[in-house]
């Protein structure tokens, strides 16, 4: 993983640095020593990005000198980068404006200290700023004995990033079960490399409390993909094991399944495949094999626990004629200010509830961190959607 992104991590440590020295340390009156210090922690930097290339493999003992690195090279490099950008563009708004040279290094030091206070809180408290999210979906299928039924998500928990804070999984839990849900959807990524991340968790986890159940699928990250450490026979086993915690939690596992949920004379159909994304992320939802047995002649509102974003598009609204989809995945790229996220460019659907026509996808933002525990702007958060009848 560090060997993919090492080229960014050397340019966003040593460009900034040179442009900061060049501009502002070459001055004699700047002593030796001080000029030595400065290119520390930078040389510290770029000596661990180049050992992690070498050593990392996801595996959960290297996991926290990843973070621990992740963390310092978000606190230290890229305030600098954001100085050194804000400082070129104000260059050459200085060419052209000359009274704003003046204010150039000030704005940029702004700039710079703006986003170091942005990592501070994301890395300090912002994985645990749990947020309840409300939201309505209106359908004219859903049966009037199912008016007003409260489904709770919750997504993409990556129980490896809850190591520095297991409390939060207690209050997690907590604010789920004081929503009195119908239903409780779990849309996949329990995980994010091995199965021994959610052993500390389980007794948690399972007093998760819904009227009809806990109800659960499967992220990219659940398949173990990312663990390259493992061969694919311990690979299997692991995966196994994860579906195995699953049952033993009360949570019902669908992969590419349904589940039928009654009310009186009325019923719904709960509908979950396997990770289905674009490469290169598993392509394993299979939605007609999850709606066999289901009479499709008969008009029945189904729900959909997808966790991909994009199978709504792809395949469901072709295809099918599901009425409500619940996705995860996206986690706002675990960064978002006001209403913008980088996720968006990757991402058509990245955050909250879509309409097409009769027909709907919402997609939670999540609540761990799919490598480091970090979140700003787009804080953790549990989904309440209630269903009304049109």
């Amino acid at each position: 993983m560090i060997l993919r992104i090492l080229p960014l991590l050397l340019v966003t440590c040593l460009l900034p640095d040179i442009y900061i020295y060049y501009w502002h340390l070459r001055k004699p009156s700047i002593p030796r020593w001080a000029k030595v210090t400065y290119w520390g922690p930078t040389a510290l930097l770029l000596f661990f990005a180049v050992w992690l290339t070498y050593t990392e493999s996801l595996t959960p003992e290297n996991m926290d000198a990843i973070i621990l690195y992740l963390a310092a090279y978000m606190l230290l490099a890229l305030p600098k980068t954001t100085y050194m950008l804000v400082s070129l563009l104000g260059k050459l708004i200085g060419l052209l404006f000359h009274p704003y040279r003046k204010a150039n290094t000030p704005v940029s030091f702004a700039a710079g200290f703006a986003v170091f206070c942005m990592m501070v809180c994301g890395l300090s408290f912002g994985p645990t700023l749990l947020k309840v999210q409300q939201s309505s979906f209106q359908s004219e299928m859903l049966p009037k004995e199912f008016e007003g039924y409260k489904i709770v998500q919750i997504s993409d928990l990556h129980l490896t990033s809850m190591k520095t804070h297991p409390q939060f999984v207690k209050e997690l839990v907590k604010t789920i079960n004081a929503q009195q849900p119908d239903i409780i959807c779990f849309t996949g990524d329990l995980v994010s490399t091995d199965v021994a991340e959610l052993y500390p968790f389980v007794d948690d986890l399972s007093r998760l409390k819904a009227k009809d159940g806990v109800f659960s699928i499967l992220g990219n990250h659940d398949y173990m993909t990312y663990a390259k450490y493992m061969t694919p026979l311990e690979k299997s086993q692991k995966f196994h094991e994860l579906l195995a915690l699953q049952k033993k939690m009360g949570w019902k596992l669908l992969l590419n399944e349904h589940s039928v949920i009654h009310r009186g004379q009325d019923s719904i159909a709960i509908l979950g495949v396997e990770n289905d994304g674009k490469p290169p992320f598993p392509e394993r939802g299979d939605l007609n094999k999850a709606q066999e047995g289901l009479n499709l002649n008969v008009p029945l509102f189904k729900l959909l626990l997808s966790h991909d974003p994009s199978h709504w598009k792809r395949k469901v609204l072709p295809t099918t004629d599901i009425q409500l989809t619940l996705s995860g995945h996206t986690h706002g790229m675990q960064f978002m200010i006001g209403n913008w996220s980088p996720a968006q460019y990757l991402y058509p659907e990245w955050k909250g509830m879509y309409q097409e026509k009769s027909r709907g996808l919402h997609v939670s933002l999540g609540v761990g961190g799919a490598l480091i525990p970090f979140r700003f702007g787009a804080w953790p958060e549990i989904n309440v959607i209630t269903l009304h009848c049109k």
